[in-house]
């Protein structure tokens, strides 16, 4: 039953993506519009990751279903109309297909039970729309949390080990905590007055920022547990970062 179930599944959005491709042309959408429907849906993809995250799967199901409606309205509306800044079309309209067919194997992943399945075709929509953005030289402030998410990952293998004689490491230690509140500097200025001004997001950036400032003493004191202490929070900061904002 589940199998065929996936059959029929995949047969309808195989048809549905076919007459996508063949509407879609080189009209011009905007791009304001575009970004803010893409966002909607990425609201649904952050709180379904979270709940996928925490074994929520009836809450995580219902993230889902929202974000396939949210994906539909956008693919209803650009799909034809593509925005002017997305000079490759093929590369446009294979992502929106892309992303399409994600969908439909995150929710069949979760209905099987794979949780962590599911939250992989949930991220390979985000790195989908961070590639696509990227192509067309458009960064939004989730594609600036996504960078500083990288950066703040490089900086944890130092919270399990550090050879504070090792000159190496400290440097790239001090250089990832300075690229870490640069990218939160870019951040500050990619988001919207509105977001901006919100006390989660000022807490969220600043606190991350604030901590990174404790880096150079712990590299000039060699001190691990300054070190650790500042990581963790900065893991916490960046997590909720992604979580709200990425």
């Amino acid at each position: 039953m589940l199998i065929n179930f996936a059959r029929v599944a995949l047969l309808v959005l195989t048809l549905s993506l076919t007459a996508f491709a063949a509407s879609a042309d080189d009209s011009t959408g905007d791009l304001a519009d575009f970004n803010a429907a893409v966002e909607r849906a990425a609201s649904h993809n952050r709180v379904a990751d979270g709940y996928l995250r925490t074994g929520n799967t009836d809450l995580a199901s219902l993230e889902i279903d929202r974000l396939r409606e949210a994906w539909a309205a956008l693919t209803e509306r650009f799909g034809g109309k593509r925005p002017s800044a997305f000079k490759d079309s093929q590369l446009y309209t294979t992502t929106l297909l892309k992303i399409s067919t994600s969908l439909v194997a995150a929710d069949m992943m979760l209905q099987t039970g794979r949780l962590e399945a599911a939250r992989a075709s949930l991220e390979g929509i985000r790195t989908d729309l961070y590639k696509l953005r990227q192509s067309a030289g458009i960064v939004v402030l989730a594609d600036c949390v996504r960078d500083a998410n990288a950066i703040a990952d490089k900086l944890m293998v130092y919270y399990r080990a550090i050879d504070w004689d090792n000159a190496g490491q400290r440097q790239a230690l001090a250089d990832g905590a300075a690229a870490y509140v640069k990218t939160m500097d870019r951040c500050d200025g990619i988001a919207s007055p509105a977001i901006r001004d919100n006390p989660e997001f000022r807490r969220l950036v600043d606190g991350a920022r604030a901590g990174m400032a404790f880096i150079p003493k712990a590299i000039e004191t060699r001190d691990t547990n300054l070190l650790q202490r500042v990581l963790s929070e900065l893991r916490s900061f960046d997590n909720l970062l992604a979580f709200r904002f990425g």
